[in-house]
């Protein structure tokens, strides 16, 4: 099969049998082979009705509902186990992703060799100050602490090689952050294409203000796992340490100070008196407890049983040059 497409979709009833003969009527004047693959994520509507019916009249379409809502990331998850495509895309149900676009995205995949590309709203039809400035705020701070060169992280248009959602887990809101985790994975080819955007035309967004707060969280998480999961006391060790001598130090300066005042007979206060002895006491608490938060989770992390599990592409057979893929 060439492609996948994975559609998350939560109280989108409306505008599902239109996507769908959008994406049949694009896919097959290209001559792909294709399958439809629609992530109920717990709707209140009559969205699942909508996908038995559209899977009675479509073969390629097919449908997972989840029993409650669980959020984007866990339907993109379920979603990309279930694929069986060569090329896995991924697009809203809100009609304002344009299947139009999945056949550029196929072909950068398959003939220029990306391991996946990220589609770049570049003119976004949005609202202005809830949408379009956060998100550009949000994308250039993940450019920033992710090294990862893309304008729309969030883009919901995107296209992966099958190896790449496959060898990624999605939870909470990681959705935003595909690109960092595929990096992380070790596919370091990362496209970007300017895609359409349209208006919404049914319903309403299901994004309320709490992405302001899950967003920039998420980031941090993400951030930390792909750099420390493997070796957490490179993290907690340098810092505790660091926080530590300056706790120690700033002591030592407040001890030697009050011996030189005692020497020389000058007016002095009690140590316990000084309020930075205190300061230089928390630091030194508070480095110890990152330096042992850092030596527990390095025994945490040697002792967890995927501690030495990579990703092996090809694996030699024998001498005469046969290899299989894992």
């Amino acid at each position: 099969m060439d492609i996948s497409i994975v559609i998350p979709l939560y109280n989108e009833e409306e505008s599902l049998p239109e996507l769908t003969d959008w994406i049949r009527r694009v896919l097959e004047k290209e001559g792909l082979s294709y399958e439809i693959i629609m992530v109920d994520d717990g709707s209140k509507d009559n969205s699942w009705n909508v996908i038995e019916q559209l899977a009675r009249k479509f073969p390629q379409a097919r449908g997972i509902k989840f029993q409650r809502n669980y959020g984007k990331s866990a339907a993109l998850n379920t979603g990309f186990q279930a694929s069986r495509g060569t090329v896995v895309a991924t697009m809203d149900a809100d009609l304002q992703d344009s299947p139009e676009e999945l056949p550029e995205l196929y072909r950068m995949i398959v003939e220029e060799g990306y391991d996946m590309v990220s589609g770049w709203k570049k003119k976004r039809k949005d609202p202005l100050f809830s949408k379009n400035i956060p998100s550009k705020f949000y994308n250039w701070t993940a450019r920033r602490m992710t090294g990862i060169r893309l304008h729309d992280f969030n883009c919901g248009l995107k296209a992966y090689r099958r190896d790449v959602v496959k060898s990624i887990e999605l939870y909470g809101e990681m959705h935003r952050y595909i690109p960092v985790l595929a990096k992380w994975a070790g596919f370091s080819k990362i496209g970007e294409k300017v895609v359409a955007h349209q208006e919404r035309k049914y319903g309403t967004t299901k994004f309320g203000m709490e992405r302001f707060i899950r967003g920039p969280l998420d980031l941090m998480s993400v951030i930390f796992i792909s750099r420390f999961s493997k070796r957490p006391m490179h993290f907690f060790g340098p810092l505790g340490t660091l926080i530590f001598a300056l706790g120690f130090f700033a002591a030592g300066y407040i001890g030697i100070n009050k011996l030189y005042r005692l020497k020389h007979h000058l007016p002095t206060i009690l140590v316990a008196d000084n309020p930075y002895f205190f300061i230089s006491l928390t630091c030194m608490i508070i480095g110890t407890l990152l330096f042992v938060t850092g030596f527990l989770a390095e025994l945490v992390s040697r002792n967890a049983p995927d501690r030495n599990q990579y990703l092996i592409e090809k694996r030699t057979e024998n001498r005469q040059g046969k290899s299989k893929s894992t």
